[in-house]
């Protein structure tokens, strides 16, 4: 079953004290970013050039320029430019976006074939009239547990293992600008994972990137 591009999605409310305890641990100091990958892509959707190295190998000023990209997604304004969605059953079958990204996910992006399939099939769809970069982030975040009155206890309960997507607009030499679109996948609320959703950021809600939506869901 398809869905066309026009077709209203399911959409949930974003806590913003969701995205703050993602974000404020994104710095050099405490950042728990395992792996960084992507792809330079040029106006047409092909792949010019791909990179994918474990986060801490980067340079302190790499790490910071590469984590205020990351941060972009889940900092940006809830429930505005940071929209969640429930990705419908029918769009996670198999050989869907939705198990890709699943499996880039439980391989912490250190199954090359599977980004590549990835980058192609956003190559694909993503309408740009300059050459872009695709910057994807892995991460593990250990959940702090709380005891009955919100006093954070020290002792972690859970891990939420996720990705952000960002596409970003490169100069010749590869520097990236502001990302126009991404996603955090999959969404996090209430101290876990909500496996069958995704967030999907616009840098212009007033023209967004809709094929983006498009292919996630």
């Amino acid at each position: 079953m398809n869905t066309d591009i026009n077709t209203p999605r399911r959409s949930l409310k974003i806590d913003r004290e969701d995205m703050l305890a993602l974000t404020r641990r994104m710095t050099v100091k405490r950042t728990s970013i395992t792996r960084i990958a992507g792809a330079y892509m040029d106006p047409d959707g092909f792949i010019d050039g791909t990179f994918n190295t474990r986060f801490l190998k980067l340079s302190g000023a790499d790490r910071a320029k590469n984590l205020e990209i990351a941060r972009t997604i889940p900092f940006a304004q809830t429930n505005g430019n940071l929209k969640r969605y429930v990705i419908p059953e029918y769009s996670r079958g198999k050989e869907s976006m939705y198990q890709l990204l699943l499996g880039i996910r439980s391989s912490g992006l250190e199954n090359d074939a599977l980004l590549e399939i990835f980058y192609e099939m956003t190559g694909e769809k993503y309408h740009s009239d300059h050459e872009y970069g695709i910057f994807v982030f892995h991460d593990r975040y250990d959940i702090p547990a709380k005891a009955a009155d919100h006093v954070r206890l020290g002792e972690s309960e859970q891990m939420f293992e996720y990705l952000i997507c960002a596409v970003c607009p490169v100069t010749g030499d590869y520097e990236a600008g502001s990302p126009e679109c991404g996603f955090l996948f999959p969404s996090y609320a209430e101290g876990g994972a909500l496996m069958n959703c995704i967030d999907i950021y616009q840098s212009d809600v007033l023209r967004p990137h809709r094929e983006l939506e498009e292919m996630l869901l």
